[in-house]
């Protein structure tokens, strides 16, 4: 009977004892949620108790499972087992603890920041520091698993002689990724991109979506996503639309009849704009810029506080003058001339025929003489 009860009271002992626990922690974490709203550190700790209450198991365990006496032919490798999972999950709750900790930072600095581009810069430098962290943690976590057997304590003289040799060889193997993660290191703490930044890359407008150690992805204005090596962002030039304010200058164009009415267009074009939400009001103009045989080309300059606003701006504008050059002043659109050119004054045209169709016969000089 004894040893019935004995595991069950050790193994159900430790369960019960850390689902009371993790249950008291939680309900101690939703009162000071609730008291202190201003802070989402008690919120985001609470999503952590998956990790908290596999740790207390593991550990009441381990430290009980000597007493429970099941399975003493597998002693060794349940206890080992036991410690492996102990160290895995206290990796975890140490990693969610840890972003918790940078999250809420980050928040409480993006309340009392009015600068959008320093809060941008800061979102990406504390990404990448969630994930070093992260990786930091995974690494030491795995190292003391493997040292936690004795085979691998045995071979650790005949590593650490070979680690020279290893680390060189690993250098070169992986130069491309080494190099990618300085290149990350270099973009968050170089402000040379942000998330949440409008960028240019190989002709592709889109939105800093996610910067990692080795790869940024662009989410372009038709919802795909482009993956990039940081590395690019360090070697070659791209176009921050961001960098230093997000206010834009944006250009339309039409190419027009000569006889388009400037002056009216203007007025048309300020009336556009104050209807336009998008526009700041900071700037408008419009202007001839060039001519050709046919049509001159106009162009309109318009102004918005971002990128997003400043494709508005212009579509609408584009569209709207379209229309109403079309219903009040439709001889401003381009046209194909087909009938005859104007001749000079004093030259004579040419003859017509009876039916109104231009004779072959063109006209001669009176001759004089005989």
């Amino acid at each position: 009977m004894e040893n019935v009860l004995r595991p069950l009271i050790v193994i159900g002992g430790s369960v019960l004892l850390t689902l009371l626990i993790g249950w008291v922690t939680d309900l101690l974490l939703s009162k000071a949620d609730r008291r202190h709203s201003e802070t989402p550190l008690w919120g985001l700790l609470r999503q952590a108790r998956v990790p908290y209450q596999l740790v207390l198991c593991a550990a009441l365990l381990r430290g009980s499972y000597d007493s429970a006496k099941v399975l003493e032919e597998h002693r060794i490798g349940i206890g080992q087992t036991l410690t492996l999972v102990l160290i895995g999950s206290t990796a975890w709750l140490v990693i969610r603890i840890a972003a918790a900790i940078v999250e809420t930072t980050y928040s409480r600095y993006a309340r009392a920041s009015r600068d959008a581009a320093r809060v941008r810069r800061v979102r990406t430098q504390v990404t990448l520091i969630t994930r070093v962290v992260a990786a930091v943690v995974g690494v030491v976590a795995a190292a003391a698993m493997l040292l936690t057997f004795p085979a691998m304590r045995a071979a650790g003289a005949s590593l650490l002689a070979s680690a020279g040799l290893i680390g060189i060889v690993a250098g070169v193997a992986a130069q491309s990724t080494l190099s990618n993660m300085f290149a990350g290191f270099q973009i968050a703490f170089g402000d040379m991109v942000r998330i949440g930044d409008t960028v240019v890359v190989d002709g592709e407008w889109g939105t800093v979506e996610e910067i990692t150690l080795t790869f940024l992805t662009v989410r372009t204005w038709d919802e795909r996503r482009i993956t990039m090596p940081v590395s690019y962002f360090t070697s070659k030039p791209f176009e921050n639309w961001s960098r230093g304010g997000a206010q834009m200058t944006g250009i339309v164009y039409w190419h027009l009849d000569h006889s388009a009415p400037m002056d009216l267009m203007r007025e048309q074009l300020r009336d556009i704009l104050r209807e336009c939400p998008a526009w700041d009001g900071r700037s408008c103009n419009l202007t001839i810029t060039d001519s050709t045989p046919n049509t001159v080309q106009v162009r309109a300059l318009v102004t918005a506080k971002d990128a997003d606003d400043i494709w508005t701006v212009r579509v609408t504008v584009r569209e709207r003058m379209i229309t109403w050059l079309s219903q009040h002043h439709p001889y401003a659109l381009p046209r194909v001339n087909t009938a005859d050119a104007a001749l000079p004054p004093g030259v004579p045209g040419p003859l017509r025929s009876p039916d109104g169709a231009p004779s072959r016969r063109v006209h001669e000089p009176p001759r004089t003489g005989r």
